[in-house]
C-alpha cells in the first residue's frame, strides 16, 4: 500500500519523466524501488515512459486504450520484431524473472 505522501511524490516524478524534465538519481532510485514491489507504482512508471517515448496518444484512440491497460514493455527496443521460432518466443517470456507480477505487492 502506498501512502498518500509517497503516491504524490511518485506521481510528481513520473510526470517529470513523461515531460522530459530533469529527475535526480535519488528520485529515480525511489521510483524504481517502488515499481519493483508495487503494481500501482510500476504502472505509473510504465505510463510515464510510454508518454516520454511515444508522446501522448489522441483521445479515444486505440493507442490510448492500450496505454491505459498497461500492456507490454514501454520500450520498443524490447519488442519482438519479425518472424519468431517457438524457442525465441519461449526465451522472450522467460528473459526477466524480476518482472513476475506474482512477486509484487
Amino acid at each position: 500500500m502506498i501512502s498518500p505522501e509517497n503516491r504524490l511524490k511518485l506521481q510528481d516524478i513520473c510526470d517529470r519523466i513523461a515531460e522530459h524534465k530533469e529527475v535526480s538519481l535519488t528520485e529515480m532510485a525511489f521510483v524504481t524501488k517502488w515499481a519493483e514491489h508495487n503494481r500501482v507504482a510500476q504502472r505509473m512508471l510504465n505510463q510515464a515512459r510510454r508518454i516520454s517515448i511515444q508522446g501522448k496518444p489522441p483521445k479515444g484512440s486505440m493507442d490510448e486504450l492500450l496505454n491505459s491497460l498497461d500492456l507490454g514493455d514501454p520500450d520498443p527496443a524490447n519488442h519482438l520484431q519479425g518472424p519468431q521460432t517457438p524457442i525465441d518466443i519461449a526465451e522472450w517470456f522467460m528473459r526477466d524473472k524480476r518482472e513476475d507480477w506474482r512477486q509484487r505487492d
